[in-house]
């Protein structure tokens, strides 16, 4: 797989880690790997937990080590899309992606953060977008937290560079839970064990119609939400007792 990358299969749950160490940043060719896990991760399992082994989850991207980046502008658009497909790819998994977010959380960690299905900050977990003090517009990660963020918020963070805590990110809508640090292990490894016991046709129709539906109109996301209706809830799974 890749070196900076630790797959772990446990049981139908699927670790995913980042073990790019010691400045925590996300290469172009992690981002490439994540992408190929997510593509057959519904094929041994029912959910993704994605986090980090360092102290800080995400500290940028970073570029690997090789030949300068084209000046050609049509010809440079290219080497950018392992992280867009990256970004692509936690909205297409079929299962859904946990994301246990911890320290800093920048600019790719951001985005990942705002995209994956249900997404976990530590109290101590800080989230910022720091491009622009780069003098690099921060349009990758706009273009993962455009439809997950209110207006104001994105262009805050875009215009600032400034962190936000765990607890500001919660209000903006980038997390699903804030945690307190000494709990964080505990309260992901539940979710993940409560998300298990869950009927595998609901786990993947609740996520395949939170994929489609926003872009539909109301009459298609109604219909729609109907023949999943019908689909799940008369699949024999669901007709278990636990």
């Amino acid at each position: 797989m890749h070196p900076h990358l630790i797959i772990q299969q446990d049981g139908r749950l699927l670790r995913v880690t980042f073990n790019r160490q010691p400045d925590n940043g996300v290469s172009d060719s992690m981002a490439a790997a994540l992408t190929a896990v997510l593509a057959t991760a519904h094929e041994t399992s029912d959910a993704v937990l994605l986090r980090s082994s360092g102290p800080d989850f995400c500290t940028g991207r970073v570029r690997d080590a090789e030949a300068p980046p084209s000046p050609e502008a049509y010809a440079r658009r290219a080497e950018y899309d392992s992280i867009f497909g990256s970004y692509k790819s936690i909205r297409a998994c079929q299962v859904p992606v946990i994301g246990a977010f911890e320290g800093r959380v920048m600019g790719y960690g951001t985005a990942v953060a705002a995209i994956c299905d249900v997404s976990f900050a530590s109290d101590t977990a800080t989230f910022n977008i720091p491009e622009i003090e780069h003098n690099v517009m921060p349009t990758m990660v706009m273009s993962a937290v455009y439809d997950r963020m209110n207006r104001n918020a994105i262009l805050w963070m875009a215009y600032t560079a400034e962190f936000i805590s765990g607890e500001r990110a919660l209000t903006y809508g980038l997390v699903s839970q804030v945690v307190e640090s000494s709990q964080f292990n505990a309260e992901v490894e539940r979710f993940c064990q409560v998300l298990l016991s869950r009927p595998r046709p609901a786990i993947l129709g609740l996520k395949e119609y939170m994929r489609v539906a926003p872009r539909m109109d109301e009459q298609g996301a109604h219909d729609y939400a109907r023949t999943l209706h019908s689909m799940v809830n008369t699949s024999a799974a669901m007709k278990k007792k636990h």
